[in-house]
């Protein structure tokens, strides 16, 4: 779809500029939003009427923005999901459902401002930016963990998909199971050669009959 922007957008242009967009994107978000209007002789000639106000409107937006990326740059965020031994999630966090924190939080910033890739699938310490305005960018930090005592744990530096993540604090590498049956003992030389003498005495008894 052809659309007229009324703001600029990073990567899409200037306020103003005719674009071609995907269909979906269009509807979606920047129709709904205010952000753009479909290209056509009619809004063309509304636009350019309407320039002074778009202007102002987006210098307030800026403004709003700004005082948005104050309290919010810098910030962590805890997000306690479900997950494996391993630290993979029983699913991942989105682009909509970090929306749906910030806005728990009382942050009003849409999934289509939130830069990331892909989903987040393991749990962790993950930064992403936010594209709050074209000109206001901001970074902040899920803590991504099982729950909110390991969110705890995982702000101090801890790895929670290690074994001591697992089994505890508490973990002794020197207690692992394998270490009771180590076939390069003392215990299993001496067990080994016992079994030898007796085999040895039994074979004497047999010949001396």
């Amino acid at each position: 779809m052809q659309v007229i922007l009324l703001e600029r957008m990073g990567k899409l242009g200037q306020m103003g500029e005719e674009v071609k967009v995907r269909d979906g994107f269009a509807r979606n978000f920047l129709l709904p939003q205010g952000k753009a209007l479909r290209a056509n002789e009619a809004n063309r000639k509304r636009f350019e009427s309407q320039r002074s106000q778009h202007e102002a409107r987006d210098l307030e937006r800026k403004s709003d923005a700004e005082k948005v990326a104050a309290k919010i740059d810098g910030s962590t965020f805890v997000v306690v999901r479900s997950a494996g031994e391993t630290g993979q999630l029983y699913g991942s966090v989105s682009t909509r459902d970090i929306a749906d924190l910030l806005a728990a939080e009382g942050f009003n910033v849409h999934r289509n401002q939130v830069e990331l890739n892909n989903p987040i699938k393991a749990i962790g310490l993950t930064t992403i930016s936010l594209a709050l305005h074209p000109e206001v960018d901001v970074s902040i930090t899920l803590n991504i963990a099982r729950s909110a005592d390991e969110a705890e744990r995982q702000s101090r530096g801890e790895t929670l998909d290690s074994a001591e993540a697992i089994y505890g604090a508490d973990y002794d590498e020197a207690s692992k199971p394998e270490e009771f049956f180590d076939e390069d003992s003392d215990d299993f030389d001496d067990e080994e050669g016992g079994e030898a003498a007796a085999e040895a005495a039994d074979e004497d008894t047999d010949k001396q009959d």
